[in-house]
């Protein structure tokens, strides 16, 4: 019997054994491409072991110049266990006097009430106005178009310190609340760090309003000092830009405040840490992170390389040097539904897709290759799953690439932020649950004061029909365990709502629907699909699998 079809019938009968010389099919020591995995950590909240704090979300940011329509783009791929319940967080008015909590914990809660595992951390002075915004876990648009994504870069261990008062989303949610443009932002929330603190690790906020694009970088400034350092660059107006999980930002010029700001100790704390001599240039990303998330000396990885290579493929970026520009200026403008497909990505057709690398190896001499591929590969293997894969087929070079999408992310964000129209309508968030390569996107927009109930409860605590993030994931499970076959069914769908959506704009902009309406409508026609979806593969299910 070959090995890759020893292999298959133990995936459904686990007592076969390989050989007693396998690799192990645990995944234990398991190093991937772009990070390691360290066994088995699955737990009944359902915590995933494949994603890590310095592997976990994605960030394209574009220009009003870089775009189809003029817009500003920002996006965010949500890849960890974090709250899927979002709400319409609506404007209020206070007193004077009046304080608000800053926590920690929100990101993780079930619903908007729910205070479990929460914890307050202090309070600061509430505004007297604040605005409507969009809160999600990453809180990502408010009622003037300041919208943001983020990703986690962690930087260097002897930056953080946990005594300070702010984490990244807390940040977020103030900035959303009190600020209309992305300048606005970056000031308050320097202020804020300055004043209070910052506890988190590295992080990355890209931050767009109808015109201009920025990218934030910020640390803690060590353990004896409550503060932080900081960092933020303005993107050309025809440039694109990446984050995914790696510091970024090299050289400062802040004798140019059009386009670079940041905190006033950013080079003083750099040198008083020893990571600068005080006599080479300086940079950002050498400084306080040194290195990217697989220990090589780059500020980038996979990601940021491939994206950009994608988006300015004429630049022949090389992914062998230390440095790749901060932005670049796409060979070809870039639309919403663009950066959707790049946010989708797991490098069909390049060296880097392990189920193109997989199905390849498989055809070689196995007994389950039908000539075209094998069913069951898909983009999203476990590292566990391709170590054994690895072990069947006797290819040690074989190895995890992390993918752009990925199925353990929570949700995902493309933001539009258009000058040329109304506030209530011309942010507009395109909203995807659980994995951007398979489910649909809908619209929230600035403009839209209240969501269906079906968004009102996480669904990462369990299975639940009653949350909009298991209306999706079950049909994209299963469509997973033949993704050769079931891609032809989920993807047409997928696709047909990023049509759908080009197609209807126009029904919003000339207020043949209110912004609210139309959110509900097309959220329900999505679930609506995925629905009738899930059934049919389950009919196409019914011999086994």
């Amino acid at each position: 019997m070959s090995r890759l079809k020893l292999f298959f019938l133990s995936l459904f009968f686990p007592c076969l054994s390989l050989s007693a010389s396998s690799p192990s099919l645990t995944g234990e020591g398991w190093q991937s491409s772009e990070g390691s995995f360290d066994g088995e950590r699955l737990s009944l909240a359902g915590e995933s072991p494949l994603s890590t704090s310095t592997d976990a979300c994605t960030s394209i940011l574009a220009g009003s110049r870089a775009t189809t329509d003029g817009s500003v783009i920002t996006s965010h791929t949500c890849d960890s266990w974090y709250r899927t319940w979002m709400k319409m967080q609506p404007a209020a008015d206070y007193p004077r006097d009046t304080v608000v909590s800053v926590w920690d914990g929100r990101m993780h809660t079930r619903s908007a009430s729910d205070r479990s595992g929460m914890k307050e951390l202090g309070t600061i002075p509430q505004a007297r106005h604040t605005f409507r915004y969009l809160d999600t876990a990453y809180p990502c648009l408010n009622e003037h178009q300041l919208a943001m994504g983020e990703t986690t870069f962690s930087g260097r261990d002897t930056l953080r310190n946990p005594d300070g008062l702010f984490r990244i989303e807390e940040l977020q949610r103030i900035a959303m609340e009190r600020c209309t443009t992305a300048r606005e932002a970056i000031r308050l929330m320097g202020r804020l760090i300055k004043e209070y603190g910052y506890g988190d690790s590295g992080e990355c906020l890209t931050i767009a309003d109808p015109h201009e694009a920025w990218y934030f970088e910020v640390l803690g400034e060590g353990p004896k000092k409550i503060g932080g350092v900081w960092a933020a660059v303005r993107i050309p107006d025809d440039h694109v830009a990446v984050s995914a999980n790696v510091c970024r930002i090299g050289r400062l010029d802040l004798s140019d405040p059009d386009h670079y700001m940041a905190s006033d100790n950013v080079r003083d704390v750099a040198r008083r840490l020893g990571l600068w001599d005080g006599k080479s240039e300086f940079s950002f990303w050498r400084a306080y992170a040194g290195e990217n998330y697989f220990h090589e000396v780059k500020n980038y990885s996979t990601r940021e390389h491939f994206i950009l290579s994608q988006l300015a493929p004429s630049l022949c970026l090389s992914d062998t040097v230390e440095e790749l520009p901060l932005s670049v200026r796409p060979d070809s403008l870039v639309s919403p539904r663009r950066v959707s497909e790049l946010l989708a990505s797991y490098y069909e057709g390049t060296p880097l897709s392990v189920s193109c690398r997989l199905d390849s190896l498989a055809k070689q001499g196995a007994a389950f290759a039908d000539g075209k591929n094998v069913s069951a590969f898909n983009p999203w293997l476990r590292p566990d799953d391709i170590n054994a894969m690895a072990a069947v087929l006797r290819d040690s070079t074989l190895r995890n690439v992390r993918t752009v999408s990925v199925p353990w992310c929570a949700y995902s964000t493309v933001i539009q932020c258009r000058a040329f129209l109304p506030d209530s309508i011309g942010g507009v968030a395109w909203l995807a649950l659980d994995n951007p390569g398979q489910s649909p996107r809908f619209p929230i927009f600035s403009g839209t004061k209240k969501l269906p109930a079906l968004l009102a409860t996480c669904g990462q605590h369990g299975y639940d029909e009653g949350t909009a993030l298991w209306r999706y994931r079950r049909a994209n499970r299963l469509a997973t365990v033949r993704w050769a076959k079931y891609r032809k069914l989920l993807e047409p769908q997928r696709d047909y709502f990023l049509q759908k959506a080009e197609r209807e704009q126009d029904f919003v902009v000339r207020g043949l629907v209110s912004p609210t309406d139309y959110t509900a409508d097309f959220f329900a026609a999505t679930v609506m699909r995925w629905d009738d979806l899930y059934r049919t593969l389950w009919d196409k299910c019914w011999t086994g699998f």
